[in-house]
């Protein structure tokens, strides 16, 4: 049985009429009877072209103030009916059902009203019901109906109908059922999330993916799904892989921490710091964060807070990396990082990131609210007899929010706002700190008068005392041991300050 269908009726029923005129005028010149209601009638009439109303077949006018328009056997037949059924065939004879063979419908912005900020009752009118009915029925029914459920489609319809005439294939059909199916459920999981209260309960629809180069490693298949233009706009590079973009997500992370602070600088490695830095310039910044493990920055990704200027931007320019992330950059500084041509440049928008975190587990998921926390001043209780200095406590809060974006268990160490070094990963908090010791040593910072943070409690005194004898003078953890006192006692017993946050920071 041949299976393409030359449309000869069309029914149009869309909300935003922009892209519209080139399918009706075409879809004229191909002799289809139009049918339409409402403002999309009014429109097809203004260019002159001939349509039927709706309410003249089914002889019911729009009512409810327009909430019931289509919503009729007489349409849904036309729709519905399965034209190799004898009996469905015989039914659209009896009750006179004009066959309807391509629905094309733009439903009501809800997702865009809803981000308006506008009132629920407006929000509640822009749920669709005789659209989103119209375009279930029609991709039910690819076999002998075309759907067009979205102003993106409007392109790939024109071009099937230019080159077939005016017909359709069954395959044409089916992709265009498919995508009238994305639109459905993308559109009903947008509204399910504006009331859902029950947090149990996740669904998450997004529209547009987009394919990588491959996943973490070249035999792996990788995509990327979220509004990556929206966070960011890229002006300079290749494209960002999986595994870049895991980075620059550990960078934002980091970055924001110090989104209130002067001009700091990170440079990433494998989703962990190995550069940090605060001074009264950014190209200071970068120079310190640069000293802090210039090994591990080669082929890194780099942020900054504030604006990158041609003195930043030189200094950069040594440095074989990745990505590079700012706020702004000065115009002539964008042109000294453009000359590595496959350095990705970003300048990062103000956008605010999801409040869940979702990641895969075994054969389901696991979502947590994002971690808002970040330790401050206030947070923090000196718990030895030895405080903390001014100098101190902004070195601890420094290190704590470093620790915070780094891969548990991990140990950071700092010093005059600066990354010293950090254990990363490990699988106790004494082979974190060991690492972190050694780190610093091979680097040639000093650790006397440093402060450490960690991003548990000391379950035992052995990590404050090998602190201590590193040079190590303050320490910032959350407490929580059963055992606390046995890490303060030997804090006081050797004149080092300890504060406690009451926030454990782990990160997996």
């Amino acid at each position: 049985m041949d299976t393409t269908k030359t449309i000869q009726s069309a029914l149009i029923s869309v909300f935003s009429k922009e892209g519209l005129e080139p399918i009706v005028r075409l879809l004229n010149d191909q002799n289809v009877t139009l049918y339409s209601t409402g403002g999309t009638e009014d429109f097809i009439k203004s260019l002159g072209i001939p349509v039927v109303a709706v309410e003249d077949v089914t002889s019911y006018p729009s009512i409810l103030g327009g909430r019931v328009k289509t919503l009729h056997p007489k349409v849904f037949g036309g729709i519905l009916n399965r034209q190799d059924n004898e009996s469905d065939v015989q039914q659209m004879k009896e009750f006179d059902i004009p066959q309807i063979d391509l629905v094309i419908v733009d439903l009501y912005p809800f997702e865009k009203t809803v981000a308006s900020g506008a009132s629920e009752s407006d929000i509640i009118e822009k749920i669709d019901i005789g659209g989103i009915s119209l375009i279930r029925a029609a991709a039910k029914n690819f076999k002998d109906t075309a759907i067009v459920a979205s102003v993106d489609e409007y392109s790939l319809l024109l071009d099937m109908i230019t080159k077939n005439a005016g017909a359709t294939t069954l395959a044409e059909r089916k992709l265009l059922a498919t995508k009238a199916f994305h639109v459905s459920s993308h559109y009903d999981t947008a509204i399910f999330n504006y009331f859902n209260t029950d947090e149990t309960v996740y669904k998450e629809s997004i529209a547009d993916g987009q394919v990588l180069r491959y996943g973490e490693n070249p035999h792996q298949k990788g995509f990327f799904f979220g509004d990556f233009e929206a966070m960011f706009n890229k002006v300079h590079g290749k494209e960002l892989s999986y595994n870049n973009l895991l980075d620059v997500d550990a960078a934002v992370n980091l970055i924001n921490e110090f989104k209130n602070d002067g001009p700091t600088f990170a440079i990433l490695k494998h989703n962990n710091a190995c550069g940090l830095a605060s001074r009264a310039t950014i190209s200071e910044a970068y120079t310190a964060a640069l000293a802090c493990d210039p090994t591990s920055a080669f082929g890194g990704v780099l942020i900054s807070n504030t604006k990158i200027d041609v003195a930043t931007a030189n200094e950069i320019n040594k440095l074989f990396c990745e990505v590079v992330i700012a706020p702004e950059y000065d115009e002539a500084a964008t042109a000294i990082l453009q000359i590595k041509k496959n350095r990705i440049i970003l300048i990062q928008n103000e956008v605010a990131l999801p409040s869940k975190q979702v990641r895969t587990c075994l054969n389901g998921l696991l979502i947590q609210e994002r971690n808002n926390i970040t330790d401050n001043k206030e947070d923090l209780r000196t718990v030895t007899l030895t405080s903390p200095t001014e100098q101190e406590i902004e070195d601890l809060i420094f290190a704590s929010k470093v620790c915070k974006n780094t891969k548990s268990n991990t140990i950071v160490f700092a010093k005059n706002g600066t990354l010293i070094s950090s254990g990363t990963g490990q699988t106790s908090r004494v082979d974190a700190l060991l690492q972190a010791i050694e780190k610093a040593r091979a680097f040639g910072f000093d650790l006397n008068g440093a402060s450490m943070a960690s991003d548990a409690f000391f379950p035992f005194p052995d990590c404050v005392e090998i602190a201590k004898n590193a040079g190590i003078t303050a320490v910032i953890q959350p407490g929580g041991s059963i055992k606390d006192e046995l890490s303060i006692n030997y804090c006081n017993e050797n004149k080092l300050a300890m504060v406690f946050t009451g926030t454990r920071h782990f990160k997996h």
